[in-house]
């Protein structure tokens, strides 16, 4: 490698791109092809970053496995940025076991991080933490291993594991002061923002008041009865029940608890689970029918009685009960909770992170698009959404797979 190229990467590895492309950047040998191609990246011009990483792979020779590799490994990062999330995760597996069969530890370390940190965004948090607890960041250099911990951080904020979330940020301010990259030190700090801003609301005893995620981790590990409006689950006793796929029956749950130590009048229930404006026998027979279905599936954790007006939620050991809602009641949250990372998503990434269909997704883009929102930038395959860098609200507990279910 000439002294140029040397260079550049220290360069790119200091986070100065522009200096990396005064060395390179009329070059076109594939080393300096990949080298601008990362300093494209750095830039923000994604695409052109993609053409050139891709031109540099093509044009090292079948006996630079490794060169080849790391293409492959800073494309697949290219593509986790630009929420890429369909990009061939294989062929990064085979980067990685390329590049640690010759020896590259740090970048092998790299092609795993980036594999965690997709399992991460698209909600696959069981395999996440499987990996990252196998995983051993210490080959990664110093950028790299703030970019780590912030998965370790979002991970255990997702577990509402608050004081491993904040243990893990506070590492990563440390490697990200150390490692001197302005724009790696902001995304920390922009973490470590969720930790002190509101999370959701806490309605009980009919009044509403404003947790951050210390305070619902209290509130879960309470003897309360809690009925989740973020995941849709009750939860009692450090036991989780999952009202995810029974959106009736999680509104009925939702209107006993808020109604609790009182009534919900049938009104009220017809209201909120079947929207029916003018009830008639037939609601009412329904309502009734699905009251037993709910009955059943709390068993466990609590009985519901037939009042005069309507029907009362009884706790068996639960001291309180209160209903933990998103901190506002936005239509389309948890499109806005992926988009409130400030990066351009595909509908196709969202679908796949939500666990939605296409086209729920582009329905509920265009809704949000309409009313100002989310903005479109691109056109065709190449069309993203993104909304500004500070949401108008916190959107931890909206993001994917967050709590654990069973």
């Amino acid at each position: 490698m000439d002294s140029l190229v040397t260079a550049a990467a220290r360069a790119l590895a200091s986070g100065n791109a522009l200096d990396a492309l005064n060395y390179i950047a009329l070059r076109d040998d594939p080393p300096a092809l990949a080298l601008r191609g990362i300093a494209m990246a750095q830039l923000g011009d994604l695409s052109r970053a993609k053409t050139l990483l891709r031109r540099a792979a093509r044009a090292f020779g079948p006996q630079e496995a490794v060169a080849r590799a790391r293409c492959a490994v800073a494309e697949a990062e290219i593509a986790l940025v630009s929420r890429d999330l369909n990009w061939p995760v294989r062929a990064l597996g085979a980067a990685h076991d390329a590049l640690a069969r010759h020896g590259d530890l740090a970048n092998a370390a790299h092609a795993r991080y980036l594999a965690i940190r997709r399992l991460l965004l698209i909600g696959h948090l069981d395999q996440a933490e499987r990996q990252i607890e196998d995983f051993d960041p210490t080959p990664l250099p110093t950028a790299s291993r703030a970019a780590y911990e912030l998965v370790v951080g979002g991970i255990a904020i997702r577990r509402l594991r608050t004081s491993n979330a904040r243990a893990a940020l506070a590492q990563a301010e440390r490697a990200a002061r150390q490692a001197r990259i302005a724009s790696l030190a902001a995304e920390v700090e922009s973490a470590a923002r969720i930790l002190d801003t509101p999370a959701a609301r806490l309605i009980a005893h009919g009044k509403v008041r404003l947790l951050r995620l210390d305070d619902v981790e209290a509130l879960l590990g309470s003897k309360a009865l809690v009925v989740d409006a973020c995941r849709r689950v009750v939860c009692y006793s450090g036991k989780v029940i999952s009202l995810e796929t029974r959106p009736v029956l999680f509104a009925l749950a939702r209107t006993l608890a808020e109604a609790w130590p009182g009534d919900a009048p049938r009104a009220a229930l017809l209201a909120r689970a079947f929207r029916a404006k003018h009830a008639d026998d037939s609601h009412r027979a329904r309502l009734r029918v699905e009251i037993g279905r709910l009955r059943k599936v709390l068993s466990a954790a609590a009985g519901i009685n037939a009042t005069k007006e309507g029907f009362a939620l009884v706790p068996r050991r639960a001291r309180d009960v209160a209903v933990l809602a998103p901190p506002t009641d936005e239509a389309h949250a948890t499109v806005l909770a992926l988009l409130a990372d400030g990066e351009a998503w595909s509908s196709s990434a969202l679908a796949l992170a939500l666990g939605a269909s296409q086209r729920t997704v582009q329905r509920a883009l265009d809704d949000l698009t309409a009313d100002g929102k989310v903005q479109a930038i691109g056109r065709g395959r190449a069309r993203r959404w993104m909304t500004p860098p500070v949401p108008g609200f916190p959107t931890t507990l909206l993001l994917p797979a967050g709590l654990p279910v069973g």
